[in-house]
């Protein structure tokens, strides 16, 4: 009898212990619901029997993981039938920038040279009317090119004429026109410098006069000038800053330089840039930022001569 009542206090004592512990089974995904099912099974103290508890838990839709669309790359053949370096493949940045500004140099040389003896010419002009000696009429009509060129007051007195090209038929700093090309055509690698050699995002409003930009607004007509050669890139640079009205600042600048006897200062001529982007003078702190960044790029080393 002693046994008996030991076995059941035996079997009442493990109740007892299991009673607070939970099994559980391993859970279950309901697919059509995405709910968690968790069964829980205790067992009840007064009656000894397994008790199961059921626990559904809702669970959010994994989201389907986004689409990779690849661009699709539109290669565009060349405008023009110039070969230019592949700046794009050259990592070094000292390396891209010496190449790419002793790319471009020379024809900004070219094109300043050619400015200062038109200057020269301009200026003995003035010398000659105001001794009163007056011109030639082969130098008349070549005065009368220049002032259709440069959009000059056809109806001003010659010396007046002078005068108003002398504002106009001036240099621009190599420099100042090297970041600019720079800072345009993100050093030689962009689609207007590679398709139409634009390096300074020149536009044309002529249909099919270069090319369309992509982000062009809804009904806009304007396109980036393509250009078949550097120098004639070039050119459409120095003409743009030499007479568009919208550089006026710029010349005024130049001229009081000049008025003063001091030298064409790169980084103060920048200030008449303001409106050659729609950033302002955000532009033009990125444009004298460039400036001083890239001094030791502008002072080209001499030939060293043959002993």
């Amino acid at each position: 009898m002693m046994l008996f009542i030991r076995y059941i206090l035996a079997i009442l004592l493990l109740v007892a212990l299991a009673a607070p512990f939970t099994f559980l089974k391993p859970d279950s995904l309901d697919n059509e619901t995405d709910t968690i099912i968790i069964e829980e099974v205790t067992v009840d103290l007064s009656s000894g029997k397994p008790v199961t508890k059921i626990t559904r838990i809702k669970q959010n839709k994994p989201k389907p993981a986004p689409k990779v669309v690849e661009k699709e790359v539109v290669f565009e053949e060349p405008l023009h039938q110039v070969k230019l370096p592949d700046f794009s493949a050259i990592s070094d940045i000292p390396t891209k920038k010496r190449q790419f500004f002793s790319f471009i140099r020379p024809a900004v040389e070219a094109k300043n040279q050619q400015l200062r003896e038109k200057r020269s010419k301009l200026e003995y002009w003035h010398e000659q009317i105001s001794l009163g000696i007056g011109l030639t009429d082969e130098e008349n009509l070549e005065l009368q090119a220049f002032v259709d060129a440069y959009r000059v007051d056809n109806g001003a007195s010659s010396l007046q004429q002078i005068d108003d090209l002398l504002m106009r038929v001036d240099v621009i700093p190599t420099s100042l026109v090297l970041v600019q090309a720079a800072n345009e055509s993100a050093w030689g690698t962009s689609r207007f410098a590679r398709v139409g050699l634009n390096f300074f995002g020149i536009w044309c409003y002529k249909r099919g006069c270069g090319m369309v930009p992509g982000g062009r607004d809804t009904g806009a007509k304007h396109e980036v000038a393509a250009f078949q050669s550097i120098d004639s890139a070039i050119s459409g640079y120095f003409n743009n800053i030499n007479k568009h009205n919208a550089y006026h600042v710029f010349r005024t600048i130049r001229a009081e330089l000049r008025a003063q006897d001091q030298p064409l200062d790169a980084e103060i001529l920048a200030t008449g840039l303001l409106p050659y982007s729609q950033r302002g003078a955000h532009y033009v702190l990125d444009i004298t930022d460039m400036l001083r960044h890239n001094k030791r790029y502008f002072v080209q080393k001499k030939p060293t001569q043959a002993l």
